[in-house]
């Protein structure tokens, strides 16, 4: 695995910090204020190697002199339906190629997330799920409740901070116009012979389940007080946004990921079954990347539209494929 530095702590402890104040002072008058909640956005299979590690890098770092921040990590892979869940689902959309195995929009336990985030929220003493990715040959489980980590205990520090990462953080449902525009472009290309994505290859109604199931991850994403999203440098160069085009070392990523896997379990996916699982994958990336990259908080409902609501909230780190940060935008 190459070498890996950490050249966004800088850009992301800053841009944390005072939001955090900021979130502090509104609350200034609450004897038992909620915690905030910070999104982190990257690609699948990249996860925890591009954001350098969320838990033994921010978590650590956050938690230490001089900022002394109770901080709890959450990841999106986390609440994935367990493995019979998951295999019910695939049973009940048996000729939908993206439902077959976790990852897209539909394999999570969103009312477990929901369920964590509230008590959170609430500061209450709440149980951190954890998933086994290596479990049933890289298929995944989800680990027994018992072994979960307890924050927010009686006579504890309250949570500060809460670190919510993974593959489609922030993305939000596109309207079934957008969805049909880009998926007819999609298979248009495909029939030129010029298209290396995979959206093409599913049917409409399959991308649809998807982006129905989406809708329902609001629930999560509006707890976000801030985001931080990760690019990457071929990802943007395009005046279009060629995300499908430019996002093949994706490939490479989750390999080396997995390769790690195997050598620290012993177990873990195939590269071809690797590959197969990445391509369940693509059609999201290149359905929701471009509307995040606009910004998340300026998708959400009317109420919460106005520029001094979103403004800010969001930062964007744009890295090459060797993970270096090029360019940090704020939104």
């Amino acid at each position: 695995m190459p070498e890996i530095f950490d050249d966004k702590s800088k850009y992301c402890i800053p841009f944390l910090l005072g939001h955090l104040k900021r979130h502090q002072e509104h609350h200034a008058g609450n004897a038992d204020p909620p915690p905030f909640f910070l999104g982190l956005n990257g690609v699948q299979g990249a996860g925890k190697t591009v954001l350098v590690s969320a838990e033994e890098s921010y978590h650590k770092t956050l938690r230490s002199p001089p900022y002394c921040l109770p901080t709890v990590t959450m990841s999106l892979d986390d609440i994935y339906l367990t493995r019979v869940d998951q295999i019910t689902l695939a049973a009940a959309h048996p000729d939908n190629p993206l439902l077959q195995h976790r990852g897209q929009p539909s394999t999570h336990d969103l009312i477990l997330g929901e369920k964590v985030f509230s008590s959170l929220r609430e500061n209450r003493p709440t149980a951190i799920p954890q998933y086994d990715k290596s479990a049933f040959a890289g298929q995944g489980d989800r680990v027994s409740e018992e072994t979960w980590e307890v924050v927010n205990r009686v006579a504890e520090e309250k949570i500060k901070v809460v670190i919510f990462e993974g593959w489609c953080v922030g993305f939000r449902a596109v309207d079934e116009a957008t969805l049909k525009e880009k998926w007819v472009s999609a298979v248009s290309q495909k029939n030129q012979g010029n298209y290396t994505g995979r959206l093409a290859y599913v049917g409409f109604q399959d991308i649809k389940t998807v982006n129905e199931a989406l809708k329902r991850y609001d629930i999560l994403t509006d707890h976000l007080d801030a985001l931080i999203h990760i690019l990457f440098t071929d990802t943007i160069v395009t005046p279009h946004y060629s995300d499908a085009e430019n996002l093949h070392f994706v490939y490479d990523w989750r390999q080396e990921q997995e390769r790690s896997l195997r050598l620290t379990k012993g177990i873990g996916m195939t590269e071809e079954q690797v590959n197969h699982f990445v391509d369940g994958y693509y059609p999201s990336y290149e359905l929701f990347v471009n509307p995040l990259r606009d910004g998340v908080f300026k998708s959400t409902p009317e109420w919460r539209t106005s520029e001094a609501d979103w403004k800010g909230r969001q930062l964007r780190l744009i890295v090459d494929k060797n993970r270096k940060v090029q360019e940090a935008v704020l939104i």
